[in-house]
């Protein structure tokens, strides 16, 4: 078990290293709301923390959907989904991805304080899961965008 939780660990913490290595933070980024009303909406209506989870992977799946949907076009299942999600989240390549690691945080965030509060939670380790199949689906994306960008300060250098 230790050893399952260290994996997550140094998985999640090299998934927001990774994050970070993308763009530099600007007054305006730090104003932006980097979850759209009604997905903010969703968030508080799921007080589970596994279901609280799942919304915070589907709002990060969603930005990566926008940053490649410039080079692929318009996804039918995208329209359909925006009467629950709302509209697709805009901005800046940079934007999104600073709007990615905030969910990020917020998803860890939201875990430890479970994991603080209820230690015993037979929802902790199905959250846990879930967030760490996001981050391996999120790891080759963020990969993927390091090698496109040509801007050092994206890149973090």
């Amino acid at each position: 078990m230790k050893n399952n939780n260290l994996k997550f660990a140094i998985l999640i913490l090299s998934l927001f290293v990774s994050i970070q290595m993308f763009f530099t933070t600007s007054a305006f980024a730090q104003r932006r709301d980097y979850l759209n009303e009604l997905e903010i909406e969703l968030v508080r209506d799921a007080q589970m923390i596994d279901l609280r989870t799942e919304v915070f992977v589907k709002a990060i799946d969603r930005r990566f959907l926008v940053i490649n949907i410039k080079a692929a076009g318009e996804n039918k299942k995208l329209i359909r989904e925006s009467e629950k999600w709302g509209e697709l989240p805009v901005g800046a390549r940079s934007e999104l991805l600073l709007d990615i690691e905030k969910i990020l945080a917020a998803a860890i965030d939201n875990i430890d304080d479970v994991a603080v509060r209820d230690k015993k939670s037979e929802l902790l380790p199905k959250a846990v899961r879930i967030l760490a199949d996001g981050a391996n689906r999120f790891l080759p994306q963020l990969k993927s965008q390091l090698d496109k960008t040509n801007d050092q300060k994206e890149k973090g250098a």
